[in-house]
């Protein structure tokens, strides 16, 4: 590890959120329980993924409502919101409400484009509109203007007993400060700095100038920033699959080990008509994991990770992995737990 390293300063960690078709109830609970585990460990942030007509989370926003009654004290994120599936005013709506809820805890992450398999669910989310839906920015601007508080209607006042704003209810101060861009090209990275966001950066990215990932995800970040007013303060979040194996038994290991072996292939050259390009799954023990992620020149520009669980593991995988990531990969980056 180079000593002229800077110390993390926010560890996270995001979740795919499984359930069982014949009892999502036990799957969401699961999630319920990993997000309190989460903030005993001192970790500063849980993020949610979302999936729709899958067997993950559908409705983050719900599952985060749920996590702040649980929770006092570490942040919530999405990671992220498609908001083709979204109206923008009503998301804005339930995004303030559980900001209110969580004592403004949350940190919606949204990314923009059609449906997945939009021509199969047009006729349900779209009937009228589907073939003139804009599914491009616009559609993130309109949700910051409302959860900042820009008007949404031009009457405001009193109607009989009733009190009506022109502005989404409730106000969340501080939440228009906490939106993310899910951005895996130039394009969103620099749109998002932009427009004052912050940036969430995966293990996915677009192979646009280069067919390294990690010279790409740091191309992403220093476009962000350079169009971004706080220009190097701007907010940057890396999210890696790390899976340290410290206390890990020899049979997670080698379970481990093979997840990320099948995962690999994928990993040498861009893949499908995007170009998309994966980063590896990181593999091993606390010091051995560190000293990658010091070499990764992205990770160098960062101070924050929300460093990804893998899909399929079970309750008793996930207890160890964030265990050792709090206890042993946390502090080998210079983070200290919170109170």
């Amino acid at each position: 590890m180079p000593l002229e390293a800077e110390p993390l300063r926010k560890l996270g960690f995001l979740t795919i959120g499984l359930f069982e078709e014949d009892d999502p109830g036990r799957g969401h609970e699961a999630t319920l329980e990993l997000i309190a585990l989460g903030e005993q460990l001192g970790f500063d942030s849980a993020w949610v993924r979302h999936r729709h007509l899958q067997y993950g989370i559908s409705s983050p926003v719900a599952v985060l409502a749920a996590a702040s009654q649980r929770t006092s004290r570490i942040e919530l994120g999405t990671a992220v919101i498609p908001l083709g599936w979204e109206n923008p005013l009503r998301l804005a709506e339930d995004l303030a409400t559980v900001d209110i809820l969580s004592g403004g805890r949350l940190n919606p992450g949204v990314s923009v484009g059609p449906p997945t398999h939009y021509d199969h669910v047009k006729g349900a989310l779209y009937p009228d509109t589907g073939d003139s839906e804009d599914f491009g920015f616009d559609r993130v601007r309109r949700l910051l203007d409302f959860v900042r508080g820009e008007p949404v209607s031009e009457f405001s006042g009193t109607e009989g007993f009733e009190e009506f704003s022109k502005r989404v209810q409730p106000h969340a101060p501080g939440l228009g400060r906490r939106l993310w861009y899910g951005g895996g090209s130039l394009r969103s990275a620099r749109w998002a700095g932009e427009h004052g966001m912050n940036l969430l950066t995966s293990s996915v990215v677009k192979a646009e100038q280069s067919e390294d990932f990690a010279e790409i995800q740091l191309s992403q970040i220093r476009t962000f920033r350079a169009a971004h007013p706080e220009g190097d303060r701007a907010r940057v979040s890396q999210g890696l699959v790390v899976i340290p194996t410290d206390t890990a038994t020899r049979e997670q290991r080698a379970r481990y080990e093979e997840y990320a072996r099948k995962r690999a292939p994928r990993t040498a050259a861009p893949q499908g008509p995007a170009r998309l390009m994966f980063a590896p799954d990181l593999v091993g023990s606390s010091a051995e994991i560190a000293e990658r992620l010091y070499a990764h020149p992205a990770f160098r520009e960062v101070d924050e990770v929300a460093f990804a669980l893998p899909f399929t593991f079970q309750r008793d995988d996930y207890l160890q992995i964030l265990t050792d990531i709090a206890t042993r990969l946390g502090p080998a980056l210079g983070w200290r737990p919170a109170a």
